[in-house]
């Protein structure tokens, strides 16, 4: 168990400490913008790895026994989980490694960002919330809460960081937008527009979400519905 709380302190301290420190400013300024998303990707790569390698090979030390009632939670929460991600991954999204935010759009959000600014961590935290709840087991807290730390923690390094770039545009960004999903929209600052989502999104996530049902026990052991 010694070895998975130093793997995921190892993932969660190498995302934050890179990402959010002068080390990515030196970085980029000695190696490049380029070279350094390559480094950090790779420094990601093996820290995950080393933890999904030490969980695999954890002791298993029960800390609740989930019932009925928490089985459902995943099941409930994924598809809005995969909903975020896949509007993260398929639209624009300023907050994204890699991506700047237009100044000049005429919208300064759309699609799953009018619900939050950081539609990529919330996906995770979702999913990994959902799974350290129905698991109930200390290595899946570890693994699995790694996970959503690094997603809590994620959000207010990136807002740190670009605030502090001050991007042409970001001030309006920020107002516009929420961390917490639905927050500017509930507020008036921000409206929901369905059609920016799109049905393919909407399709792609229920594929998916149906996928990862039939083959949850193939993968990881477990049926995903109990």
């Amino acid at each position: 168990m010694t070895n998975l709380f130093i793997a995921a302190v190892f993932f969660v301290g190498t995302h934050i400490g890179i990402s959010s420190s002068a080390l990515r400013t030196q970085m980029i300024e000695n190696f490049g913008e380029r070279p350094y998303r390559l480094l950090y990707s790779l420094v990601a790569a093996v820290g995950m790895i080393w933890m999904i390698v030490a969980f695999r090979s954890a002791e298993f030390v029960a800390l609740w026994t989930p019932n009925s009632a928490l089985n459902l939670i995943p099941l409930i929460l994924m598809p809005f989980a995969l909903l975020l991600l896949i509007g993260a991954l398929t639209g624009s999204n300023p907050t994204a490694l890699g991506q700047q935010l237009d100044a000049d759009a005429g919208e300064p959000a759309t699609g799953v960002i009018r619900i939050t600014r950081h539609p990529m961590m919330w996906g995770i935290i979702l999913w990994a919330g959902s799974h350290v709840i129905v698991s109930g087991d200390l290595a899946s807290v570890l693994m699995f809460g790694a996970f959503a730390v690094l997603g809590l923690l994620g959000m207010i390094s990136i807002d740190h960081r670009k605030t502090q770039e001050n991007a042409p545009g970001w001030g309006i960004f920020v107002q516009s937008t929420s961390v917490t999903p639905f927050a500017a929209i509930a507020e008036k600052r921000q409206t929901l527009v369905l059609a920016e989502i799109g049905w393919k999104r909407v399709l792609a996530t229920l594929v998916i979400y149906i996928l990862l049902l039939v083959i949850h026990p193939l993968l990881f052991g477990v049926p995903a519905i109990q």
